[in-house]
């Protein structure tokens, strides 16, 4: 695909962007076995500034994979008022927990009369909010303001999160005891959801013959890129070309879950604009500056699954979802993107 002079992104930019990509993928790698395409989804939706839902049974390895993440990228030298901002945080949702234990509290102190706010740990770069769905509405709710606007505010005082907060949320099936379905609002704040299905037979003895040098690999993780790097990443991302028709066929796809009898309701606007994002940042992950037709039918069921609703007579909802895309995309396909 050519691209003109004014659609042509820095070079330098953007080899720095797809170094920076590369070096974690290999790190995620050596740890998470068999688990590629999810290493690559997870890179595309942080260098696209979205969150991460990953869903599947305990086990699967969605917590080994955020906590290497978190700890492969390191704060800056120099980030002045960051001193309360980590790394990496971890949040352990329980039914019993209270929107203070995430975001934090105004505590009095009696030495100088005045309330000094303890600040919860939302305030990170990467945040492993793990099994949200064992929390109560009340916590879920208080987390919308956090991935939305990347704020909190108590008491009628906002503070700011880092400019890096990335959230991957890990979730059970919702057959499992114990657990509260997301609300749509919240599901809404994932830029991607990803079914981590079992790895299998080679693999898993692979990590059963390679246990000890695994978890040794998980411990002892060693930085291989800064905060500043991926922000270079995602200002990269932003300018990863995406041709007209391309876009033309997301609003396309996107207008028709909303008059489609298999739906009870479709993606609004704001799942077309995440739709362009995850597909900038698989481009670019992929090492492409320019956004391909593969790209589009790739990722729109991470995109768009779990915004909407299907009847019951639908059947399986990716099929469907499939059915309900597929004449665009081979418009798409016949346009040749020319």
């Amino acid at each position: 695909m050519m691209l003109n002079t004014e659609q042509a992104m820095n070079s330098a930019s953007f080899e720095n962007a797809t170094r920076t990509v590369h070096d974690l993928c290999a790190a995620l790698g050596r740890v998470i076995k068999g688990r590629d395409d999810t290493i690559k989804l997870v890179m595309s939706a942080l260098v696209a500034d979205g969150h991460v839902l990953l869903e599947d049974y305990p086990g699967s390895g969605k917590t080994t994979l955020t906590k290497t993440l978190g700890r492969l990228i390191s704060k800056d030298a120099v980030h002045p008022g960051s001193e309360h901002i980590l790394a990496f945080r971890r949040i352990q949702f329980t039914p019993d927990m209270l929107p203070g234990d995430v975001l934090g509290v105004n505590v009095f102190e009696p030495k100088t009369g005045q309330f000094r706010f303890l600040h919860g740990p939302v305030f990170a770069h990467v945040l492993l909010a793990d099994e949200i769905n064992r929390t109560g509405p009340k916590v879920q709710a208080a987390f919308l303001e956090c991935m939305a606007e990347k704020q909190v505010t108590i008491d009628n005082v906002t503070h700011k999160l880092d400019d890096f907060f990335f959230v991957v949320g890990t979730q059970n099936p919702l057959d499992i005891a114990g657990t509260y379905p997301l609300p749509l609002v919240q599901l809404d704040r994932f830029l991607l959801k990803i079914p981590m299905s079992y790895v299998d037979a080679d693999t898993e003895f692979q990590i059963l013959e390679g246990h000890g040098a695994i978890v040794d690999a998980t411990e002892h993780v060693t930085p291989v890129c800064s905060r500043s790097d991926v922000l270079a990443a995602r200002a990269a991302t932003t300018a990863v070309h995406v041709h007209e028709n391309i876009r033309r066929t997301i609003v396309d796809i996107v207008q028709a879950t909303r008059n489609n009898p298999l739906l009870q309701f479709g993606a609004s606007t704001r799942a077309a604009l995440m739709l362009q994002s995850a597909v900038k940042g698989w481009a670019l992950v992929n090492g492409r500056d320019f956004v391909t037709e593969d790209d589009l039918k790739f990722m729109a069921p991470f995109v768009l699954l779990h915004r909407l609703r299907f009847h019951g007579g639908a059947g399986e909802s990716r099929a469907a979802l499939q059915q309900v895309m597929m004449p665009f995309l081979e418009r798409l396909v016949a346009s040749g993107l020319r």
